[in-house]
């Protein structure tokens, strides 16, 4: 992260002092738990120094906290979501398939960012895409599997493929 203008520095300074309680507390009240609403505060004002251009102008402060922080909300639940599942299939993995907490963390990590990523999409075009990377399936395959032509899978490729490249814009662009 590149090293912030002091007047930049001096906004968020004091953007972090007039309302880091708050969001805390804004937080606390959303998730139940001091040490997560800690965390995503941090993580707010971290999202926070990459955004200097908005502190000038800001005009509503809490409102704008409140969105960047919501949406970190959202994240972790969904990650939380994730992370249960994830822990229910290991679960019922025999002794010696069961995989270390350092590969768990990480298979979790990846399946977050995967469902992140396929937010919004459809349900076929997922339903196709995840038969395409995670079960290695072919196009036609595919098509017998899910009752569609294959033209209909090919579309389906294309509209997910279309989305990704879509988030992973937008993800940059934060």
């Amino acid at each position: 992260m590149p090293v912030p203008h002091p007047a930049d520095a001096q906004r968020v300074d004091s953007l972090y002092r007039e309302h880091h309680g708050w969001l805390q507390q804004w937080l606390r009240r959303r998730l139940g738990s001091s040490s997560d609403a800690a965390d995503l505060a941090q993580d707010t004002f971290l999202r926070v120094l990459g955004k200097p251009q908005v502190l000038a102008d800001l005009r509503e402060p809490r409102a704008w906290l409140t969105r960047i922080a919501q949406g970190l909300v959202v994240d972790k639940v969904r990650r939380d979501e994730v992370e249960r599942a994830c822990l229910e299939a290991i679960s019922h993995l025999p002794m010696p398939e069961v995989i270390s907490p350092e590969a768990r963390m990480l298979l979790v990590e990846a399946l977050a960012t995967i469902d992140a990523m396929l937010e919004g999409l459809g349900a076929k075009p997922r339903e196709a895409f995840l038969m395409s990377r995670l079960d290695d399936l072919g196009y036609a395959e595919i098509a017998q599997r899910m009752g569609v032509s294959l033209s209909s899978v090919e579309k389906y490729m294309a509209a997910a493929i279309r989305h990704c490249y879509l988030m992973r814009q937008a993800w940059q662009s934060r």
